[in-house]
């Protein structure tokens, strides 16, 4: 069967310099995270802080992604939102420039039932003809997809996968229950990523890829036939994902991305800068991890 991907995809941030987008530092992290095993580039979603870029941004942004993609690894555009109209809208125009899929949040702020969660997504599925991976981050959102209702969306031939940063292992198993083999399951949990794939989960949707793309793919493929070589990575890997929730996310990554050379560490409001200690905690566990690969 044919997935959109497997492995280590990325959600990629998004660079600012005086406020305006750096699409020259943009371009230049995606060809690093290309020529380092990354299996997907997902744009313009929480990590690309993409609910403060505008609409032409984003537009640039994907077709930037699609160019260093040429054709050989998917881009996946994120075009949720808690309006349903809107998200109709920025799918359309996603698809329009030639995206391989879309990445769609469950609705936030004003959460639904379970059966507006139906819906939505159905309405949404209904208005592109391209896959679309449902997204599913209570934390964030207050509102969970339930087995029951991914059972229905999952028959639509658009829903073709879910990105499940539940944090919950119990929940993908109930999930994985429901639903036929050929869906697709992506952790959005850096630090649960070894245990999720372990569950038959396809591969991962990573915000710390970011910096470290080669050694999220190189768990997946080992946690298939060496799972020894997985959890050592894994245990490479924890004190960093670890330190990343100094704060709320992309805060943290791009302290990492700008540490790269990828862009000045800015960040639009209401997000602000990790304080200098922290940045410096960061970028020194960092230096250790990269070290020790």
């Amino acid at each position: 069967m044919t997935r959109l991907f497997t492995g280590a995809a990325v959600a990629v941030t998004t660079p600012f310099i005086e406020g305006k987008v750096d699409y020259d530092s943009f371009k230049q992290h995606l060809t690093f995270l290309k020529e380092n095993s990354i299996q997907a580039f997902v744009v313009n979603g929480t990590t690309g802080e993409g609910t403060t870029l505008t609409r032409e941004e984003k537009t640039t942004l994907l077709s930037l992604a699609m160019e260093v993609a040429d054709k050989q690894i998917p881009v996946i555009a994120g075009t949720g939102s808690n309006n349903t109209a809107e998200a109709i809208i920025l799918s359309q125009e996603a698809e329009k420039l030639g995206v391989d899929g879309l990445l769609v949040i469950t609705p936030y702020y004003n959460k639904t039932s379970q059966k507006g969660l139906l819906a939505h997504f159905t309405a949404i599925a209904d208005a592109v003809s391209i896959p679309i991976i449902l997204y599913d981050v209570p934390s964030r959102t207050g509102v969970t997809i339930a087995p029951e209702t991914l059972e229905v969306l999952a028959q639509h031939p658009n829903i073709i996968g879910l990105k499940d940063a539940t944090g919950d292992l119990a929940h993908l198993s109930r999930l994985q229950r429901v639903v036929a083999d050929s869906f697709s399951f992506y952790s959005g949990n850096d630090d649960l990523a070894l245990p999720f794939f372990s569950l038959g989960g396809h591969g991962l949707i990573s915000v710390l890829a970011n910096a470290l793309p080669n050694d999220y793919q190189n768990m997946y493929v080992a946690a298939l036939k060496q799972p020894k070589l997985a959890a050592d990575i894994h245990r490479k890997l924890f004190p960093l994902v670890d330190a990343l929730g100094v704060d709320v996310n992309p805060i943290p990554i791009k302290v990492l991305t700008s540490h790269l050379g990828y862009g000045a560490y800015s960040l639009r409001l209401p997000l602000v800068p990790l304080e200098d200690a922290a940045q410096n905690v960061l970028t020194e566990l960092f230096d250790h991890t990269r070290k020790d690969a």
